[in-house]
């Protein structure tokens, strides 16, 4: 059976990869749009800290003899650490100031990491197995479907859907929401805002680690994995909505399914196209699509 002259099985199966893909800029846009909502920061970090998260789970296999399920939980706590550290010691006193000096400040984080790791492990990749619970591929019929692929797309469906509902629809959400609006009056509630802000940069950054984890296993673990990556997720954060969460979600899992079909119909087209859709979508609605007009 064929599609536009497109045998299914070689349809399905780039439409699973864009899938997969989607699922890793649903996770890094996310994490964007958690720290730009709700403390109004352009965290250019997040690609470095995504290759952070993916180089401490080789590590840690390496190293320490630890499987993928513990780093999957160990790597997106320490680089979340390491986020606190961060906004503790400098991101903090950069708030009341013009998006450029944080974006500056991220971005200098970026280039540090990315050359203390090409310092100690160069820039060929690093070997990540899949783990043996989800090694193989199941049979669906039409096409092979690779266990560790389903795996991410749910896990990252979970994640996401979870930390949506948090942050939308819970007592917590809401006073994160109101203490990036109106500090002074959460904190008269006995509110520690200050603490609340840290904790959620740290948040969102543990959100990068987690998606480099997963992305361990499917791409060779290197210094600027998420060098070219990070130039697309902010183009999904901008097509969504910046500080949109539904918007990062849905706009990332699209995405990357339709640059999945452009690498079945014209794969020359497939790098820019997302691009070609950012500047549709800010040409007809300029807030994005699930952006809130100022």
């Amino acid at each position: 059976m064929e599609i536009f002259g497109v045998p299914l099985p070689a349809m399905l199966s780039q439409l699973l990869l864009g899938l997969v893909n989607g699922s890793f800029y649903a996770m890094l846009s996310l994490g964007l749009a958690v720290i730009f909502g709700l403390l109004n920061v352009i965290n250019f970090s997040h690609g470095a800290l995504y290759m952070m998260g993916a180089f401490l789970a080789w590590m840690g296999m390496a190293y320490f003899g630890l499987n993928y399920w513990v780093m999957l939980v160990l790597a997106p706590l320490i680089v979340g650490v390491f986020g606190v550290v961060i906004e503790k010691t400098m991101l903090r006193w950069l708030y009341k100031l013009d998006h450029l000096y944080g974006l500056l400040l991220t971005f200098g984080i970026t280039l540090l990491l990315e050359g203390v790791f090409r310092s100690f492990y160069g820039v060929s990749g690093q070997r990540f197995e899949v783990p043996e619970a989800l090694a193989g591929a199941t049979d669906l019929g039409f096409m092979m479907l690779p266990n560790y692929r389903a795996w991410v797309v749910l896990a990252s469906l979970a994640v996401c859907l979870g930390t949506w509902f948090v942050i939308e629809k819970t007592k917590l959400g809401a006073y994160l929401r109101a203490g990036t609006e109106n500090p002074k009056l959460v904190e008269a509630f006995g509110i520690n805002v200050p603490l609340m802000v840290t904790l959620t940069y740290g948040f969102g950054v543990a959100l990068a680690g987690f998606a480099g984890v997963l992305a361990a296993p499917v791409i060779q673990v290197q210094p600027l994995m998420g060098q070219n990556l990070i130039i697309v997720v902010f183009a999904v954060v901008v097509i969504g909505g910046m500080g949109s969460i539904i918007g990062s979600i849905l706009t990332g899992l699209g995405l990357g399914v339709i640059e999945g079909l452009t690498k079945v119909f014209y794969p020359e087209f497939s790098s820019t196209v997302v691009f070609l859709v950012m500047v549709i979508v800010l040409l007809i609605r300029p807030a994005g699509l699930f952006g809130k007009e100022k």
